[in-house]
């Protein structure tokens, strides 16, 4: 499977952005798909992930009622769409997908077996 990350750039506090993370390779409708963040000098931590085969998601509480994750199955593609950003929503942007992750694991980055190259999002002041 390889995925392709896009959507990053550079927005004022307050503005959106719309990630987009492209797969191929594989059947998708089996995976889940998730995004993940690195801050420079933290860990890379969990955003919001979502099952392809019926659109199960689950988002991280500093994000939630900002960020919205979706999908396209007939395109292979997940979206984040990020609204309200902060500067504290600065960071590298990664997609990764899953085969046969359980609910429970879907924050977890042991549960994704493959992940993109990263989209830079900077949220200025």
């Amino acid at each position: 499977v390889q995925l392709q990350a896009s959507g990053g750039g550079l927005v004022q506090a307050g503005g959106s952005l719309r990630l987009s993370c492209a797969a191929s390779g594989r059947t998708f409708g089996r995976y889940v798909m998730g995004w993940f963040r690195q801050a420079p000098g933290k860990e890379r931590e969990f955003v919001a992930s979502i099952r392809l085969s019926e659109g199960h998601t689950v988002v991280t509480e500093s994000v939630k009622g900002r960020f919205t994750i979706s999908r396209d199955n007939a395109k292979n593609t997940v979206y984040l769409q990020m609204n309200s950003l902060k500067p504290e929503d600065t960071a590298v942007y990664y997609c990764a997908a899953g085969v046969g992750t359980i609910l429970s694991m879907m924050r977890e980055r042991r549960a994704y077996d493959y992940w993109g190259q990263g989209t830079q999002v900077t949220v200025s002041s």
